[in-house]
């Protein structure tokens, strides 16, 4: 009776039970030796349907070779298509919409939208599954939002074309010397007056206040760290960032902070 029943099953095709007894079916499939799961379907003609997809992407037994390009909404996930074409034709599988390049690798979010990152980053973005919400682009790390961005030092305040630019006008883009930081710090602005590049600071405390007008990005940045300890001294709880310079020393530090003249706005309020 058990070897009619096995005759009956469906090629890759696994039927299953849940917890309150619903039954289910698993598809996967081998292949050069990986174990590949499909995901759950609730009849076994779809899980089969899953099973006959991905042999065709992985063992090519269509007349035509199936690229990713060639997705189309079914019973194969875009990212499991994306995985599968790249265990063909390059050998490995990664969790992910990833396809792997030389000395660097694509992330597909969908068919149309393709970040690139350096070869070197693989290992994060196949343990990190990269979301979009708006025009964020984050992922779940230890139970917090972290927004990928800010990986590439792109604070989360920056303006594009502003603040920081792609070299190569792809947003996407986060390669080694692509992404160009032009402001590294919170509350500075470069402007030019008067045909004169200056640096303005502003901190924000329910409106945005003009810390100073400086002529040197570092000297912004500490001006705006004295204006929050001024504002965080007289009372206004607001937990205010603070800027890192690592280029400066300590006693170099104190001696700016000490000299830089802030707003008498920022003083008195």
């Amino acid at each position: 009776m058990e070897k009619k029943e096995k005759k009956r099953r469906l090629p890759g095709v696994y039927p299953a039970v849940k917890k309150d007894g619903t039954p289910y079916f698993r598809a996967s499939l081998t292949y050069r030796s990986k174990h590949i799961s499909l995901g759950s379907f609730e009849t076994a003609k779809a899980a089969n349907a899953a099973y006959k997809a991905a042999n065709d992407i992985l063992r090519e037994t269509g007349k035509k070779k199936i690229t990713i390009d060639d997705y189309e909404e079914g019973p194969v996930p875009f990212e499991k298509w994306v995985a599968m074409i790249n265990l063909r034709d390059n050998g490995i599988y990664c969790r992910g919409p990833i396809y792997l390049r030389y000395r660097y690798f694509e992330y597909y979010l969908d068919k149309d939208t393709i970040l690139r990152f350096d070869a070197s980053e693989l290992f994060y973005y196949t343990h990190h599954t990269i979301q979009r919400r708006g025009g964020h682009l984050f992922v779940a790390d230890y139970g917090s939002q972290l927004n990928i961005y800010a990986r590439y030092g792109i604070k989360n305040f920056a303006v594009c074309g502003k603040d920081y630019y792609f070299k190569n006008n792809d947003r996407y883009d986060f390669r080694s010397g692509n992404v160009v930081i032009v402001n590294p710090y919170f509350g500075v602005t470069k402007e030019t007056v008067r045909a004169r590049d200056t640096f303005t600071t502003r901190i924000h405390v329910r409106s945005d206040l003009i810390v100073g007008h400086y002529s040197e990005l570092t000297d912004a940045a500490i001006a705006y760290n004295k204006a929050a300890d001024i504002l965080e001294a007289a009372g206004i709880r607001t937990n205010f960032n603070r800027n890192y310079l690592e280029d400066i020393s300590e006693a170099e530090y104190k001696l700016r902070y000490a000299r830089i003249k802030v707003s008498k706005r920022i003083v008195k309020a």
